[in-house]
């Protein structure tokens, strides 16, 4: 007889589970990642609060899932300041506001893994739930084109603090969370699939596979996978997907880790060098961002100079209320339904949402979620939100709010080893991300095929988050698409109340800079 999977296996069955696969004949090599059997009692205090036996949970594996979490994402203090200086201001020095003012690179890496930490332990100990918090790949673009071409760096961040308080609001209100519930089941589903995808194309780009080309995008080199660190990543890739399916526990963390070691002897031996070096001049063939070497000191002393550089209303004075509004307005839906999305497609990864798709007791993830908005503002690093690398330590067995904290804790570490940190290249994480892309578009057997009206809004919803680079932008074209074509049907009731409020914000949305440029 064929050894069935225990039940507190749970969704880590498939990516770092501990049961061994199932290989009689006619029997699929893999089990099923969804739970299974009776709930276990709680054995103590810690158990009890974070729901680890309830969740079908063990300490190790919520330890584990919270280092993964943290690896596949801690590219965010190297990059975080690459973004927020890279872009030049109006006399063309980079990382210039418009008062021609320099951020600190140091000082943004710094608070970008303070303020990491802290809010991802806030989300584990509140929250209650595996999500890591970190700085807004998205919406830290958006903000330094506003401080490179209008405003000021502090009077941006105001304007960050004021989205983040009134999403606070709207949690406080309850109108957040009816808006996650009021989404349709189809559509939900629709974002954890268009997510997997997401995040395979973020992997892949990252990783050099896929790159701007001629018209759209180019494979590897030259149509090529050209260069030693698309080997590294290829060697990662096929390693992690080998630990995955023979069951290995924590897969993917110990994939990341032996591939950067590879990295680290590839770059002592080769010399590959970084892909962008001094004065912007290409080398295609290097390293996306971290060049994996050793570093010369381990510790380095926090610059955190940049807290509480913000102003809060000084953004409308210089460029009017109208202006300002609109401003924070789109970054406000950006960083709205950027966390719906993450919090769906995590969920649904780690088998935590109910029958309706919903995540139970939402409503202390929201909250903290839309604090981190503000505080990221105070901070002066840009909107904090919710990270969609968190299914990275789901996929390796995180079910609670106990592997938060450790992602937490060795964030608020690295805010003293950024050298350490920025050894990880993203040649090296970037594999784990492709294997829980792969893991997470398996969601779509439970997507309705036989209704044009409910697939057409789910194919929009899946195909514009990775062709946009945009979880918002997916989630508004499935949104106005779904309530358009369900009237058409003659399928009104179907459509929530709030739904017909979303899609009128996401139609706003997507007509921005039109009404920009009027007022």
């Amino acid at each position: 007889m064929p050894e069935k999977p225990r039940p507190s296996e749970g969704a880590s069955a498939t990516a770092g589970g501990d049961t061994p696969a199932d290989v009689s004949a006619g029997t699929p090599p893999t089990i099923p990642r969804r739970s299974e059997g009776p709930r276990v009692h709680p054995r103590n205090g810690l158990d009890r609060y974070f729901e680890i036996s309830a969740r079908r949970s063990t300490v190790s594996r919520e330890l584990r899932g919270g280092v993964t979490t943290f690896f596949a994402m801690a590219y965010i203090v190297v990059l975080n300041p690459i973004i927020l200086t890279s872009i030049a201001g109006p006399d063309g020095t980079p990382g210039a506001d418009v008062e021609g003012t320099v951020l600190p690179f140091g000082s943004i890496a710094a608070v970008t893994a303070l303020l990491a930490g802290v809010l991802t332990l806030l989300m584990g100990i509140v929250g209650r739930y595996p999500f890591a918090l970190a700085t807004g790949l998205g919406i830290n673009a958006i903000v330094a084109v506003f401080a490179a071409t209008q405003l000021s760096w502090p009077e941006v961040m105001g304007l960050v603090v004021l989205e983040g308080l009134l999403i606070t609001v709207l949690v406080l209100t309850g109108f957040r969370k009816a808006v996650f519930e009021a989404i349709p089941a189809q559509l939900k589903t629709a974002i954890a699939v268009g997510i997997g995808f997401f995040l395979a194309i973020i992997g892949l780009a990252d990783a050099g596979i896929i790159r701007p080309g001629n018209p759209l995008i180019s494979f590897g080199v030259g149509g090529q996978l050209a260069g030693w660190p698309m080997l590294v990543f290829v060697v990662g890739l096929l390693f992690m997907s080998l630990l995955v399916v023979r069951r290995v526990r924590g897969a993917l963390l110990i994939g990341i880790v032996v591939t950067t070691v590879l990295a680290i002897v590839v770059e002592a031996i080769a010399q590959v060098g970084p892909r962008f070096g001094a004065g912007g001049a290409e080398n295609p063939r290097g390293w996306a961002l971290q060049v994996p070497a050793l570093p010369d000191d381990v510790v380095a002393n926090p610059d955190f100079s940049l807290l509480g550089n913000f102003s809060l209303f000084g953004g409308f004075e210089r460029i009017g209320v109208v202006a300002a509004l609109l401003i924070v307005f789109s970054i406000m839906i950006a960083d709205f339904f950027d966390t719906v999305g993450t919090v769906t497609a995590v969920g649904a990864e780690g088998d935590l949402l109910d029958e309706k798709r919903n995540l139970p007791r939402s409503q202390p993830v929201l909250l903290v979620d839309s604090l981190a908005a503000a505080a990221g503002g105070a901070g002066s690093v840009s909107s904090n939100t919710t990270y969609i690398e968190s299914t990275a330590g789901v996929a390796d067995g995180a079910r609670t709010g106990l592997a938060s904290i450790v992602t937490g804790l060795l964030f608020l570490v690295a805010v003293f080893f950024t050298p350490l940190v920025a050894v990880v290249p993203s040649e090296a994480a970037a594999p784990a991300l492709v294997i829980v892309g792969a893991l997470m578009i398996s969601q779509i057997r439970h997507l309705t095929w036989d209704d044009m009206s409910l697939v057409i809004p789910a194919f929009l919803t899946i195909a514009l988050m990775p062709f946009t680079y945009s979880i918002t932008n997916g989630i508004g074209a499935g949104v106005i698409s779904f309530v358009l074509l369900r009237m058409a049907v003659g399928r009104r009731r179907d459509i929530h109340p709030l739904m017909w409020v979303v899609a009128l914000m996401f139609l706003v949305y997507f007509a921005l800079e039109p009404l920009q440029q009027l007022f």
